[in-house]
C-alpha cells in the first residue's frame, strides 16, 4: 500500500513513551512489508472500570491505528478464569463466568473512548480455548520447561520463599502466548509487568511455524501520589469514567514532577507541542496552567468538549468571580423554632466551615459571600429565603431556610 508514512516517521510515533521493543530490527522488517500489521492487546476483564494507567497501552494502540495498522483487542474471558499473578506474591483468584461477562461488556464500551471502533476487531480467547481438548493443552504445555517458567520474576521469588505456586498458574503465560498464534499477531503490546507473558507468545509462534511477533512494552503509570503505580486499591487513580469535575480536580492535584510523563503517555499532542509547554514551564509558566491544558484534552476525550469547558466549575474547584459550580450543592436548613439563622450557624449547618472558629475567621477576612456580596457576622436568613453562599475560594452551596 502507498498510504503508509515513511518507516522513520512511523517509528518515531511507535517508540514514543515505550519501555522496550523486542526487537526494533524485527519491527522494521515488518514495517517494510508495507501492509497493515495485526496489533494485539489482551486484557483480562478483572474489574469493570478502567483508569488512566490502563490507557497508556490503549493510547499506543491508537497510534498504530492512526498509522494504518489493524488493532485486535482481545478480551481474555478464558484466561480471566485462570488467574494471572502478575506482580503479586500470591495467586489471583479466578473470576466467575458471570463476572467475566459483565466486566467484558463494560471494557468494550470504555476502550472505544480511545480506539477507533471501525478499525478495531474485538476478540475473545474462549473462541479457541473453549474448543481445545485436554490433549491439546498438554501438547501446548510440552513446549516450555519448568525452569523457563521459573525465570519469570514473581514465580522465582515465590519459589525461593517457598510460597505456593499452583500448576494452573504456569498455564497462564502459555495460553496468553497461544492467543498470539490463534490471532496471527504481528505485534503484541503490554505493560512492563507483562514482559514475560508477551515474550512467551514470540517464542511459541516460532515453534508453531509462525513469524514471531514483535513485543512492545509500555511503562506502568505512576498514580497521583507520584510514587506507586496507579491503582484503585491505593486510591491514587483517575478513572476514565470519573465525572468531568472530579477528573479535573485530580489532574490539577498531581505533583508537578508528573507533568512531563503524563503528557508523553496520556496526551495525543505531538511531542513538539508538548516540549514547548514544558520549556515554558521551565522558564516560569505556572505549572497549574500546563496541567489545565492536559485536563481539558483528556476530559474532552472521555466526556465531550462542553464538559471540558465547564469542568472547572465543579464544586470544590476554585472559580472565577461570578462563576458558580455546575453541580452546586443544595442544602435545606431548619429554623428549629428560631426567628432566623445567623451566618455562622448557616456555615456550620451547611458544612461550609469546619467549626464556629473557622466560620468567624472567614467572616472577619471578608471571605464569605452571599449572592456575590461580602457579608459580616451580623448577616442572617429568615424562613423561606434561598441564597447562594460562597465560603472561601472553593466552598459553595445554595441554602434554603425551611
Amino acid at each position: 500500500m502507498s498510504d503508509f508514512l515513511p518507516i522513520e516517521e512511523q517509528l518515531a510515533l511507535i517508540k514514543r513513551g515505550v519501555s522496550a521493543i523486542y526487537s526494533e530490527e524485527d519491527l522494521i522488517t515488518k514495517l517494510k512489508q508495507n501492509r497493515p500489521l495485526r496489533i494485539k492487546l489482551g486484557m483480562d476483564p478483572t474489574a469493570p472500570d478502567l483508569h488512566f494507567g490502563h490507557t497508556v497501552v490503549l493510547n499506543k494502540l491508537r497510534h498504530f491505528q492512526d498509522l494504518g495498522h489493524e488493532v485486535l483487542f482481545l478480551i481474555g474471558d478464558y484466561t480471566a478464569r485462570i488467574g494471572d499473578p502478575t506482580g503479586k506474591n500470591t495467586t489471583r483468584p479466578p473470576l466467575s463466568e458471570e463476572d467475566v461477562k459483565r466486566n467484558a461488556q463494560t471494557y468494550a464500551k470504555q476502550v472505544f473512548k480511545i480506539l477507533d471502533k471501525d478499525k478495531t476487531t474485538i476478540m475473545f480467547n474462549s473462541d479457541w480455548f473453549g474448543k481445545m481438548s485436554a490433549g491439546d493443552m498438554i501438547a501446548l504445555a510440552s513446549q516450555v520447561t519448568v525452569s523457563r517458567m521459573l525465570e519469570r520474576d514473581d514465580f522465582a521469588k515465590r519459589y525461593d520463599s517457598q510460597t505456593p505456586i499452583a500448576i494452573h498458574e504456569f498455564l497462564y503465560p502459555l495460553v496468553q502466548g497461544y492467543d498470539s498464534i490463534a490471532m496471527q499477531a504481528d505485534v503484541e503490546l503490554g505493560g512492563t509487568d507483562q514482559t514475560f507473558n508477551i515474550l512467551m507468545g514470540r517464542t511459541l509462534q516460532g515453534r508453531y511455524n509462525q513469524e514471531a511477533q514483535v513485543c512492545i512494552t509500555m511503562p506502568i503509570l505512576e498514580g497521583l501520589d507520584g510514587v506507586q503505580k496507579m491503582s484503585k486499591s491505593l486510591g491514587n487513580y483517575i478513572g476514565i469514567s470519573d465525572p468531568a469535575g472530579v477528573m479535573y480536580q485530580k489532574i490539577l492535584s498531581m505533583p508537578d514532577t508528573l507533568i512531563a510523563r503524563y503528557f508523553e503517555l496520556l496526551s495525543f499532542k505531538p511531542m513538539s507541542q508538548i516540549n514547548v509547554l514544558l520549556d515554558e514551564m521551565a522558564n516560569g509558566r505556572n505549572p497549574q496552567e500546563i496541567k489545565r491544558i492536559l485536563a481539558l484534552e483528556l476530559i474532552e476525550r472521555f466526556h465531550d468538549k462542553e464538559s471540558a469547558e465547564n469542568a472547572h466549575k465543579s464544586a470544590g474547584n476554585r472559580l472565577a468571580d461570578g462563576e458558580l459550580p455546575v453541580d452546586l450543592p443544595e442544602v435545606s436548613l431548619p429554623l428549629n423554632g428560631a426567628d432566623k439563622l445567623f451566618i455562622t450557624q448557616i456555615l456550620n449547618g451547611a458544612n461550609l466551615a469546619k467549626n464556629s472558629a473557622q466560620a468567624k475567621d472567614m467572616l472577619s477576612r471578608g471571605a464569605v459571600k452571599v449572592d456575590g456580596q461580602v457579608v459580616d457576622s451580623g448577616f442572617a436568613l429568615e424562613f423561606g429565603q434561598t441564597v447562594v453562599i460562597q465560603a472561601g475560594k472553593k466552598a459553595y452551596a445554595r441554602i434554603t431556610v425551611a
